[in-house]
């Protein structure tokens, strides 16, 4: 398969993945203020910038990272966005390092780690991925963008990877930054091209494992996958 991004289904259903992705747009544009919530007891502030973290009950990632995060664990946030999952990460780890390509993210990030005191298990960067995170992690968290369409605007960076560029780099330099042993929890879903997700898992060396799933009423599933280097 060539390296560009081709869909792995039906023109039929990556319209219908397309049309998904619009409809998520125009609900972000009626709804575009900021969101305060309750986390397990820590509160968090979402700017109207950042895409807002579904609830605990329904956050598959954030349930698998409280299971799966060590007090030894050193542990990379990618695309942290309102900073949940670092600070979930931060209840178990002493050392979290969160990220995001998205300036606002920092900075709503930052706010919230500042505002529930934990400042001192997580330090957050601005970065593309691994370019600023340059050390080796136990463990890597990543919620990447489901559709391969062009980002319109900040906010939607965080739903929208053209052509999977973000996924495919993460694929080619993830192995460089995992320690021996080290795994990654990466969650992701129907509403994506899951198929091509596992080929960039089986063709990039690493190991799946399913550990969390979640149907909507809509159809769509959701997965969090353990991925560990083959």
């Amino acid at each position: 398969m060539s390296d560009a991004y081709r869909p792995m289904m039906s023109p039929a259903e990556a319209r219908k993945r397309i049309a998904w992705q619009q409809g998520v747009y125009r609900w972000h544009l009626k709804n575009n203020k900021p969101i305060t919530m309750d986390y397990l007891g820590h509160r968090i502030v979402v700017s109207p910038h950042v895409l807002a973290p579904v609830p605990f009950e329904f956050n598959l990632l954030s349930q698998a990272v409280l299971d799966e995060v060590k007090s030894s664990d050193s542990v990379l946030d990618l695309g942290t966005g309102s900073g949940v999952q670092a600070i979930m990460a931060a209840t178990r780890a002493k050392r979290v390092l969160a990220v995001d390509v998205n300036p606002q993210a920092v900075r709503c990030a930052g706010d919230n780690f500042r505002r529930n005191r934990l400042q001192g298990r997580i330090r957050v960067l601005r970065s593309d991925l691994f370019q600023h995170a340059k050390a080796r992690y136990s463990l890597i968290l990543f919620d990447p963008p489901f559709r391969w369409t062009v980002p319109r605007d900040a906010w939607e960076l965080s739903t929208a990877d053209p052509g999977y560029h973000t996924l495919r780099a993460f694929f080619r330099e993830c192995r460089a930054h995992l320690t021996s042993g080290g795994r990654v929890l990466l969650h992701f879903g129907t509403s994506a091209d899951l198929a091509y997700l596992k080929h960039l898992i089986r063709t990039n060396g690493f190991r799946r494992r399913q550990i969390r799933k979640f149907q909507q009423k809509n159809g769509w599933l959701y997965f969090v996958f353990r991925l560990t280097v083959a």
